[in-house]
């Protein structure tokens, strides 16, 4: 059993309740394994979850992937944990269109039914949130919201008219959070500041987890996340997932795949990484920032997303590793790049403060930040061969990034339509070489074939 944190609307804080919940589960029953989940397609968040718990996060999109995918990572990780929770996205009922709840937090519920504790933000009102309550409970039947928790309380005599307020619709309130409870986590243009850049990280945590276990009613809680020790044969035929069989043959060694992972590259779902492994690969982590050379042995390369334009200068200062980045690829080695991976093959980097930055020059364009943000879903049509796709292929990926490429492909990769087919974007990608790149993540659940390709691109 578990519970599915919802907020009424974006920014009344689902990551700080999560993460609150998730420290003082963890500080209460230092024996037992909580897992974690995340609506939807995000990097951040789930460090900060994986961090607390010590186990990786796992997403749970089915735009992305697909409802069956959804069911059985669920079902797969959490028949051995005592607790599951799951942070959802933006408001309760909020997707990825106006007409259904399509990848909404409402979708998950529905989906694994599982009971929501909806959070309310009580700033400026008081009678009124009964309005609000009543109206989300009512406004999908099939959704069972099991209480909700009170953020940003004034005072004492605040609680009360909420409480007031809230007694006739029987809901109950499973946490109280009072304005000056708010625990700032830094942020910056894409949303939270990964972990790895964070200095006083366990003092957050440690206050987050004094927040969890002195705002929230545990008798009421814990019943709703179900028995600490479930019987777990119920679950076992839907946590089987099917792959495709590894690549290689009997006898031969894994292929090794040379992953990005530092400070600059840190967007993986943890999902992906788990399919390479499964599928016959070895990653091996190195850092375009500090590493001079690749690791030996690779057969291939891996640049997920992140931040580097933040580190442009420590990138473009390792030298070393961006010509044997360089001559790798020019050398023939299969390489898939999405998103950060995208910019640091690209001629330069140009930072927000118009700091220009050479990078490894696979592709002759620059990286130019902006203050536009792209976001969405995305439908890509291969529009040529890579490493990853054939002509034709329709794979489901999501945008999320604030720079964009001052020179485009004379033969892009992809056309690009959203989740409503009559929303058309830039074509964008590109094929050189061995290299698939593109802005587009990626999540290989529902969609392994496409690396099994790459892998066996690898391996030849």
């Amino acid at each position: 059993m578990a519970i599915i944190i919802a907020g009424e609307r974006s920014g009344v804080g689902k990551t700080t309740v999560t993460l609150a919940l998730l420290a003082a589960l963890k500080a209460r029953s230092q024996s037992d394994q909580v897992q974690s989940f995340k609506v939807g397609p995000d990097y951040i968040d789930p460090m900060f979850h994986a961090y607390i718990t010590g186990l990786p996060c796992r997403n749970l999109d089915p735009v992305l992937t697909s409802e069956d995918y959804v069911r059985s990572c669920f079902a797969k990780h959490s028949q051995n944990a005592a607790y599951s929770l799951i942070e959802g996205v933006m408001g309760l009922f909020d997707g990825a269109t106006g007409k259904d709840d399509t990848a909404s937090t409402a979708h998950i519920a529905r989906l694994l039914n599982v009971p929501v504790v909806l959070i309310l933000n009580c700033a400026s009102t008081s009678r009124s949130v009964a309005a609000i309550a009543h109206g989300y409970r009512t406004f999908d039947p099939r959704i069972q919201i099991a209480g909700v928790v009170l953020n940003r309380v004034g005072s004492d005599r605040h609680l009360e008219l909420l409480t007031q307020a809230l007694e006739p619709l029987n809901l109950p309130i499973l946490g109280v959070l009072r304005r000056q409870d708010n625990i700032a986590i830094p942020d910056r243009h894409l949303g939270l500041i990964p972990i790895a850049e964070m200095s006083d990280l366990d003092g957050i945590i440690e206050r987050l987890a004094h927040l969890g276990e002195t705002c929230f009613d545990w008798e009421k809680l814990l019943p709703l996340m179900g028995d600490p020790h479930p019987n777990h044969s119920s679950v076992e035929a839907e946590a089987r997932f099917l792959l495709p069989s590894p690549i290689g043959r009997a006898g031969e060694g894994k292929i090794r795949i040379a992953i990005a992972q530092d400070r600059a590259f840190s967007f993986y779902y943890a999902d992906n990484l788990d399919l390479f492994r499964e599928m016959g690969a070895e990653l091996v982590p190195w850092s375009p920032i500090s590493d001079r050379t690749l690791p030996e042995r690779i057969q291939g390369l891996y640049f997920g997303g992140g931040f580097p334009e933040v580190f442009a200068a420590e990138l473009a200062e390792n030298k070393n590793a961006r010509e044997a980045v360089h001559k790798a690829i020019t050398s023939g080695m299969p390489t898939y790049a999405e998103c950060g991976g995208l910019m640091y093959l690209c001629d330069r980097i140009v930072d927000f403060e118009d700091k220009s930055f050479p990078m490894v020059n696979i592709f002759p364009t620059a990286a130019k930040m902006g203050k536009r943000l792209t976001l969405g879903y995305r439908q890509a049509i291969a529009l040529q061969d890579s490493p990853l796709v054939n002509k034709g292929d329709r794979v489901w990926g999501h945008e999320f990034h604030r720079s964009s490429l001052t020179e485009s492909c004379d033969r892009p990769l992809y056309s690009l339509q959203g989740y409503e087919s009559h929303l058309q974007y830039p074509s964008e990608g590109w094929q050189r070489y061995q290299v698939h790149a593109s802005y587009t993540h990626l999540h290989f659940g529902a969609q392994s074939h496409l690396l099994q390709r790459f892998l066996s691109t690898c391996h030849l």
